[in-house]
């Protein structure tokens, strides 16, 4: 048998002690929260999220464990033929009935800049392949923006509206709707900056609600 007590010591023990720490905080301020997490989770939130480490979805939005559901990826995307995210989205919405589906994405976001300024990341410019279908869409609007950094802002927003629009075509949220589940799809971008969150305008409960909003943001962004 292994004796533990002679094991080197982890060279993320300052991790653990955190933890520790974390733990003793949360037990001394409710001391049933970890006994009623341990029994189910019952969040009304799904976020979707970039898997940047500067934007932790919990802290962000001021909850405790339990109360979000995550899912993140690289530059927060949507991809009809992903099934991880796909099925994170149906696990939300199909069994713990989550209310509201947020799709936040962030200024300075890594994936979004090395589309913009058609840089090489390796493996992962496969994903970024979406952003790039983005940027093309929207030609015209892009070019709108004044400046690099005006572009950079802009398709930061872009990225976040057309994965709203992917999350409100899929199968999980249509579906949902049609059973006339409670589902509402968010829009926001989180600001590096200040750490405020911004709401770009799409706030989805009905396909007809897509498509209208959809095409009334994109008017407003073309007339500034």
């Amino acid at each position: 048998m292994q004796d533990h007590n002679h094991l080197p010591q982890s060279s993320l023990a300052h991790l653990i002690d955190k933890n520790i720490d974390w733990a003793a905080h949360v037990q001394a301020k409710s001391p049933d929260f970890f006994n009623r997490l341990a029994h189910q989770q019952t969040p009304e939130y799904m976020w979707i999220g970039c898997a940047d480490s500067r934007v932790p979805a919990n802290e962000l939005i001021g909850v405790l464990p339990g109360e979000v559901f995550v899912h993140r990826n690289v530059a927060n995307l949507i991809v009809h033929s992903d099934l991880n995210s796909l099925s994170a989205m149906q696990y939300a919405v199909d069994v713990l009935k989550v209310k509201h589906i947020i799709v936040c994405g962030h200024y300075g976001c890594g994936g979004v800049k090395s589309v913009l300024d058609n840089q090489r990341a390796g493996l992962v410019d496969n994903w970024l392949r979406h952003i790039h279908d983005t940027k093309i869409k929207f030609t015209k609007l892009m070019a709108k923006a004044t400046d690099h950094e005006a572009q950079f802002k802009r398709l930061c927003e872009l990225n976040v509206l057309e994965q709203v629009h992917n999350a409100c075509q899929s199968t999980v949220v249509q579906d949902a709707w049609a059973r006339g589940q409670s589902l509402t799809v968010h829009s926001w971008i989180y600001n590096l900056a200040d750490g405020l969150i911004k709401p770009l305008g799409l706030e989805v409960n009905s396909i007809e609600g897509l498509i209208a909003q959809y095409e009334q943001i994109l008017l407003k962004m073309r007339a500034e």
